[in-house]
């Protein structure tokens, strides 16, 4: 008796059921769906702890300052003048006005030490020559001392002992300034010399300038006058402020009013007058910024604004750059930081505030409850002490580790002391301490962009038609060989590809630059010109290359192509560009760097070329064949069946191509960093090099102070880095799904 399929088809699930083979088979699809879940779920888990550890990292940056009470105590000293705090905030130094000397201990305020001048006149001003404690104080005889505080360190029984020392570094000697009772003393000093001005009780304004020299056998240091000089101001001197050099005086009323001398063939020489101030507003407080480059005034109204010299078309000019406000009432000080472009503002009734000039941040506010007499900072920034107008001290610890970072400070133009105008920089250190931190991220993204787009303009033609005419046109043998041998290029190294083109093609492209122009113009025509000439042979000659390995008679055109465009183009750079075409550029104001966007794109493009090449061969070849025969057989040609079948079917996987292309050359790290000179520049010129965000942080990683803000914008940078990753990736995703469901009806 015969048996139906359906009959015989049960017994078989039946016996398989009976075996165990069905259950194994449901428990091995369990086990493979949940094992595919938890991969997706543990890659989505990994993602997310990245984002969140760069974000955990860069969050501390954009922290605002805070203050902190610690100590509040009655100082020992009436009438302190002038007040300073040792790095680690242990011991404050502290001038009074009758001319006591003495160090206190931060801490309780208790004293420490105590002198007093060798000079027996009465001293009437004092100034901070530089920030390594060396001082000058103005005596009611005309006559100035210099003298130091310092503090020597040490460790007994590993724990820290701070020894302050009050010295004269040029002898207890007085020096001669001016004729009449000194009541303004300013002044600066640098390597081997030092200026002193004065404000006598005439209202006259003298200086001196001095060298220092020193003995080689007992290394004491002596002065030696090398100029002075008195200026006539029609106006009544308050504050008369000197650079080191020296090279510029600026003499400031309390009307604002402003006349600035530039020392030149060791004369002072008159530059500009301006007026500081609008109507009705009067000078509080100047001081220099950090470096001596630039002037924070304080006004009657409670702003502090801070001027430099900007270089013009008719020289320097002293202009204002940005205001901070601070309240309604007068500045009363200004204290500015050791270390960085950060200063701290009172006003007279004891409002205070943190300032950042760079990033132009308020980075906190608090009030004191009274005008300050004296105000002081150390150079870590992290202990302030204030004497109130009643006589009593108040010590705050204060957290600041980042002012210099600000949304502003990455993304817009800043305008930056001694520029002529706001940019986009990135320079994150240099050899002096004055150094103004430059954090734009703008050059750095412009500079990935230009890598990434520099690279795609060279690999997706060359890997998209390629892939095309390789998986539609080509012989399955010949296939069977091109196609490997181009993903085999993604195993090469990329710092191989970056040490062959820093090292060989950036050399080999400027030596023949004109060739190489040439050849990206000449091989497109002469490829073109030969498959017309191809077309139009006859038959007899065509049908001798089997179909689908006509690709393979282009090697000889390349081959051909390359050499004829090097071989011309020495005679075209003599004719047109007198034989040497970078130099030729230059001249043109077009920069040539030897490494540049050009060998950029050109070793990037290959890194990229055998991604996008493999997965849009790929999605070329997995079309239907049904669906190309289909046109074919309704009569279109080869060409509308690729362009209007073929192409669009495939399109999710050569857009995903494209983008994942996009991607690796976004994130491309080691060809970037060896083929092109790492410059923070914004310049679309495409023989200029660049600096992009992996690049700079491979760079600058290593050399980087861990928990510094240069450290942690680094890691910014890699966030953002990887923003532009999951954008690109995100879109890719989009649009390849929008493609799939429009053309997978097809």
């Amino acid at each position: 008796m015969n048996t139906s399929v359906k009959e015989t088809t049960r017994k078989l699930l039946d016996q398989q059921t009976q075996s165990g083979k069905h259950k194994r088979r449901k428990i091995n699809d369990l086990i493979a769906r949940y094992s595919i879940a938890l991969g997706g779920l543990s890659v989505i888990g990994a993602v997310g702890l990245i984002c969140f550890y760069l974000f955990w990292v860069v969050f501390p940056i954009f922290k605002p300052a805070s203050v902190e009470l610690q100590h509040d105590y009655s100082w020992q000293q009436t009438e302190p003048q002038y007040m300073a705090v040792e790095e680690y905030g242990e011991i404050a130094f502290s001038i009074s006005k009758s001319g006591d000397l003495g160090f206190f201990n931060v801490s309780d305020g208790e004293l420490i030490e105590k002198a007093r001048f060798s000079h027996d006149a009465q001293p009437t001003a004092f100034a901070e020559l530089d920030l390594k404690g060396l001082m000058a104080t103005g005596f009611a005889d005309g006559s100035f001392q210099l003298f130091s505080h310092k503090y020597k360190i040490s460790y007994p029984d590993n724990e820290r002992h701070i020894e302050p020392q009050l010295s004269y570094p040029f002898g207890e000697v007085s020096f001669e300034l001016a004729d009449t009772e000194i009541t303004r003393l300013f002044g600066s000093r640098w390597e081997d010399g030092i200026v002193i001005a004065s404000v006598g009780a005439d209202q006259k304004v003298t200086t001196v300038t001095y060298s220092i020299e020193q003995n080689f056998l007992t290394e004491e240091l002596t002065l030696e006058e090398e100029s002075r000089d008195s200026f006539d101001i029609p106006f009544a001197p308050k504050y008369v402020l000197t650079t080191p050099g020296p090279d510029w005086l600026y003499i400031i009323s309390e009307q604002g009013d402003l006349i600035s001398y530039r020392h030149i063939d060791d004369e002072w020489e008159f530059h500009e007058s301006q007026s500081l101030l609008k109507d009705g507003k009067t000078v509080s407080e100047a001081v220099f910024l950090l470096g001596q480059t630039s002037l924070l005034i304080g006004d009657s109204d409670g702003v502090v604004s801070q001027w430099f010299q900007v270089r013009g078309d008719d020289g320097f000019n002293l202009q204002k750059i940005r205001d901070f406000k601070l309240s309604e009432d007068a500045i009363s000080q200004i204290v500015i930081e050791s270390r960085r472009k950060g200063f701290i503002a009172s006003d007279t009734k004891g409002k205070m505030g943190i300032f950042y000039t760079t990033s132009e941040r308020q980075l906190e506010e608090f009030d004191f409850g009274q005008e300050l007499q004296a105000l002081a900072i150390n150079s870590r920034s992290n202990t302030l002490v204030g004497i109130g107008s009643d006589g009593k001290a108040t010590v705050f610890a204060v957290e600041n580790e980042h002012p210099e970072i600000s949304w502003s400070a990455l993304w817009n133009e800043v305008w930056y002391e001694s520029y002529e105008e706001p940019t986009f920089t990135w320079q994150s250190s240099a050899s002096t301490n004055d150094f103004e931190s430059k954090f734009s991220l703008v050059p750095l993204s412009f500079g990935t962009f230009k890598a990434a787009m520099y690279a795609m303009l060279f690999a997706v033609p060359l890997a998209i038609f390629g892939a095309i005419f390789t998986a539609y046109f080509m012989a399955p043998r010949m296939r069977s060989m091109v196609k490997p041998t181009v993903e085999i290029m993604e195993a090469l190294p990329t710092v191989i590809l970056g040490f062959l083109a820093g090292l060989w093609l950036a050399p080999l492209i400027e030596e023949h630059l004109a060739g190489v122009i040439l050849l990206i113009i000449l091989l497109p025509i002469v490829t073109v010109l030969f498959g017309l000439l191809w077309v139009n042979l006859p038959g007899a000659i065509k049908h001798k290359v089997p179909d689908g390995w006509q690709a393979a008679l282009l090697f000889p055109i390349v081959i051909f192509g390359t050499f004829f465009a090097f071989w011309l183009g020495e005679p075209v750079e003599s004719a047109m560009f007198n034989g040497n075409m970078p130099a030729w550029l230059n001249e043109q104001g077009i920069t040539y760097d030897q490494r540049n966007s050009l060998v950029v794109g050109i070793a990037m493009g290959f890194a990229v070329i055998p991604t996008i090449f493999s997965i849009t061969e790929d999605a070329i070849f997995s079309v239907p064949k049904h669906l190309s025969n289909g046109s074919l057989a309704l009569g279109a040609s080869q060409w509308q069946t690729l362009t209007r079948v073929v192409i669009p079917t495939a399109s999710p996987g050569i857009f995903s191509a494209l983008m994942i292309g996009l991607g690796r050359a976004v994130g491309e790290t080691m060809i970037v960093l060896m083929a092109t000179g790492n410059t923070p520049i914004m310049d679309m010129n495409i023989f200029e090099g660049f600096r992009t965000l992996s690049a700079n942080i491979a760079v600058e990683m290593p050399e980087s102070e861990v928990g510094s803000s240069h450290y942690r914008v680094l890691f910014l940078a890699a966030f953002v880095l990887f923003l532009f990753t999951f954008v690109f990736n995100t879109v890719a995703e989009i649009v390849r799904q929008r493609l799939r469901n429009k053309y997978g009806s097809l």
